[in-house]
């Protein structure tokens, strides 16, 4: 099926605005948060990051499929944004090595999305008005039956999403025989972390998210990872708990993106819903430690707090900086061993710049043992 047999589709966004497109994917309607991603490259990674539970996605990159689909490059067992927003949708592809077409994965995932609308035009509009939920549909074009399916949908500030993707048992990554032990607290966890932790001589359990400290504990662990995930980190009181009670074992602790936020919560900073966030794989970020600057990969519509923060300076110290927006990129919980960054190390997709993080974190766990 080429582009122009697509049926239409239409894309409302909360505030009234109304863009007209093609149907991307499954006939059908989806309901998220609208978000965009400024990557070149990565989409299939992008679509399968658990971090994007509940959003619809704007891909800012002209060409959205052109180079396939090939099933061992996912982050995650699914397909984990709500839907897809792109310009060109190109169901043929020009790689060897793809396994399929971006149709075809989308129908077996049963993703909806629209395609051939003004991507630049929407981004400029979310840059100006914020975060927004929004519908798409390719089965319903009448804007006042979307308006009322979407009038019942829940804003993401307060939505607790990470359990919903987190693993349901314990399971176990890496060679048993491996220098250390890593309880990872699975929020929604990207797959690429965790190959980079058992690259590093690590035997990881993965426990759910409201896995209690006591039976994370009874592994008897070396060191402590809380991954990256979606929703709202003020609506997880269950995990900043745990982590305090995790704190207090003075065990070695590396928080990734929401395992930042909930890091920085259990030391009693707040965190706030950002204008539109960070998505992308080229955010500037400056390590206030060496003084050197790294290009970063980013997801996240969540922030902790600069001003408590500022006014904690006798309990955690500012590690890291956006250099776009001054925002808090990383943190180091003072007489703890306890760091965390909001942005993403293991990027895929994105830079390596930041590669080095897991190397500070094996350190920490050797000066621990």
């Amino acid at each position: 099926m080429s582009n122009n047999e697509q049926p239409k589709a239409v894309l409302l966004l909360e505030d009234g605005t109304v863009f007209h497109g093609n149907a991307a994917g499954k006939i059908g309607t989806a309901i998220g948060e609208i978000c965009f991603n400024t990557g070149m490259t990565g989409y299939q990674e992008i679509f399968t990051d658990p971090s994007y539970f509940g959003q619809l996605l704007v891909m800012t990159n002209a060409h959205i499929g052109n180079y396939g689909i090939k099933s061992t490059e996912t982050e995650s067992e699914s397909i984990k944004i709500a839907g897809l927003i792109c310009k060109n949708y190109n169901i043929d592809y020009s790689r060897d090595q793809a396994d399929q077409s971006i149709q075809d994965y989308f129908e077996g995932e049963g993703l909806v999305g629209i395609s051939a609308v003004d991507t630049r035009a929407i981004v400029r509009h979310i840059r100006h008005k914020g975060a927004m939920n929004a519908i798409i549909s390719s089965e319903e074009t009448d804007i006042k039956k979307l308006k009322a399916k979407l009038a019942k949908a829940p804003s993401m500030e307060g939505l607790e999403l990470a359990s919903k993707v987190s693993t349901k048992e314990p399971y176990f990554l890496g060679e048993e025989s491996a220098t250390y032990r890593v309880a990872v607290l699975d929020f929604g966890v990207k797959r690429n972390i965790l190959r980079n932790l058992t690259n590093r001589d690590c035997y990881l359990k993965v426990f759910p998210a409201r896995t209690s400290f006591e039976e994370i504990k009874a592994w008897e662990p070396h060191a402590y990872f809380l991954s990256n995930g979606p929703g709202d980190p003020g609506a997880m009181d269950y995990a900043s708990d745990t982590v305090k009670t995790i704190l207090e074992t003075d065990k070695p602790v590396f928080g990734i993106c929401l395992g930042h936020q909930i890091l920085a919560k259990s030391v009693g900073i707040p965190t706030y819903k950002m204008h539109h966030g960070h998505r992308g794989i080229n955010h500037p970020v400056i390590n206030l430690v060496t003084g050197k600057s790294e290009i970063t990969s980013q997801n996240h519509g969540f922030g902790v707090s600069p001003d408590a923060i500022e006014a904690a300076s006798d309990i955690v110290e500012i590690t890291h900086r956006n250099l776009n927006d001054d925002t808090i990129e990383g943190i180091k919980v003072l007489n703890k061993p306890a760091f965390s960054v909001q942005y993403h190390p293991e990027a895929s997709p994105g830079p390596h710049d930041s590669n080095y993080l897991f190397d500070n974190f094996l350190d920490l766990i050797k000066a621990h043992q």
